[in-house]
């Protein structure tokens, strides 16, 4: 007689159903796991039929849990965001993400993720569900955290279809966040000709080391923590041009780094300078103090600066100059505004700021040839004398 084939990996044999009692049955069979060895699977229910099919839950969520590994249908969703994490820190170990993203990423999953859905299964993940915590995170805490929550779920129960523990993503179907809508504000000329004169006379922007910075993000459009991360080797005084090459983050654990990846890749990018940009540079190398990451703008106290406070210490000189609603994005703003207003191209904006794209197609058949982007011969005008108005001195028109 022929021994009997055994069972493929990953497959049972027949379900067999037993009565206990008057409302109780069990559901048994034999299961061959992963590792070869064929074991008893069993799952009771109130009914004949209730223990069939939590036996075969069971044996659908153990067979993916054998081709997977350790994601299943059964898996806490606490226990699957603790694994993208892992793979969230594996990609910023090799380079692939920002220190800063990982740490935003874990503090919405702690926040919201974990504490609304910790405790449920994978397989319990409904697009209702989601969408629901989507929607609470969206009107408790506004946009941006909102559309954090949604990625990382993304992520996490992208995951989970991998592992085929779940057969789709069903955060591709919860509800669209519509992002809110705000005038662009920007200075005009007058406004940045006003404004960087009062920042020049305030005491607090002279004690804090933010004149010059200030002047310098008008001059370049470039991003506070670019800016920040400026090196003197960056700069090439006598061709008039900047290398951006990174930005100054924060990293939970180490405190701040430079790190050289701009948010894009299109972050990388040489930029003219106006010449009175060039001049004022000139003027702080010639009594600047070394430090060890050779940036152009420290810390008053000599160390790397720190966007956010940086961020703080602006909002206090802008209101007592009169612009509490300026930030430094504003600034980012006005250098794109002129630009535009002169007749440059939005190609040419977006090369200035470091855009990623204007659209699909100018991005794969233009090439980045950056540092002539016409916005140092437009910001001239930020340090030129604006003309009077003519007067007339006769009492009467002829």
């Amino acid at each position: 007689m022929m021994a009997r084939p055994p069972l493929p990996i990953g497959t049972h044999g027949q379900i067999r159903l037993y009565r206990l009692g008057q409302r109780r049955w069990r559901a048994r069979t034999k299961f061959r796991d992963h590792d070869g060895v064929v074991r008893e699977v069993e799952r009771t229910g109130t009914s004949r039929a209730a223990a069939e099919q939590r036996l075969k839950l069971a044996l659908r969520d153990r067979g993916r849990t054998a081709l997977a590994g350790e994601i299943s249908g059964d898996t806490k969703v606490a226990a699957l965001g603790s694994l993208w994490l892992a793979e969230i820190d594996r990609a910023v170990a090799q380079g692939k993400r920002s220190p800063t993203t990982a740490h935003q990423y874990r503090y919405r999953f702690d926040r919201h993720v974990k504490a609304g859905l910790g405790q449920l299964r994978v397989r319990e993940l409904t697009v209702s569900r989601l969408d629901q915590l989507v929607a609470d995170v969206h009107d408790r805490y506004g946009t941006a955290a909102a559309k954090t929550t949604r990625t990382v779920l993304s992520g996490m129960v992208g995951l989970a279809v991998r592992h085929d523990a779940l057969d789709r993503n069903p955060v591709r179907d919860v509800g669209r966040i519509e992002s809110e809508t705000s005038s662009a504000k920007s200075l005009t000329l007058d406004q940045a000709r006003e404004l960087r004169g009062k920042i020049a006379a305030s005491e607090k922007a002279i004690e804090w080391d933010v004149v010059e910075l200030t002047d310098f993000m008008l001059a370049t459009g470039l991003r506070i923590g670019e800016a920040c991360a400026v090196t003197w080797d960056a700069l090439d005084l006598d061709a008039g041009t900047v290398e951006v090459r990174g930005t100054v983050v924060r990293v939970p654990g180490t405190g701040l780094v430079l790190k050289w990846r701009t948010k894009s890749r299109s972050g990388f990018r040489t930029l003219e300078l106006p010449t009175w940009a060039v001049t004022m540079l000139k003027a702080r190398r010639a009594h600047a103090t070394a430090n060890e990451w050779g940036v152009v703008f420290t810390a008053p106290m000599g160390g790397l600066r720190d966007p956010s406070n940086t961020q703080a210490d602006l909002r206090v000189v802008f209101a007592a100059a009169g612009y509490s609603w300026v930030t430094s994005h504003v600034y980012r703003k006005t250098v794109a505004t002129l630009m535009d207003a002169a007749g440059l191209s939005a190609r040419a904006a977006a090369d200035q700021l470091g855009h990623a794209k204007v659209s699909m197609t100018q991005d794969n058949y233009f090439g980045r040839k950056v540092a002539k982007t016409g916005a140092a011969a437009v910001l001239e005008a930020i340090t030129a004398t604006p003309k009077k108005p003519h007067k007339d001195g006769g009492k009467g028109g002829a």
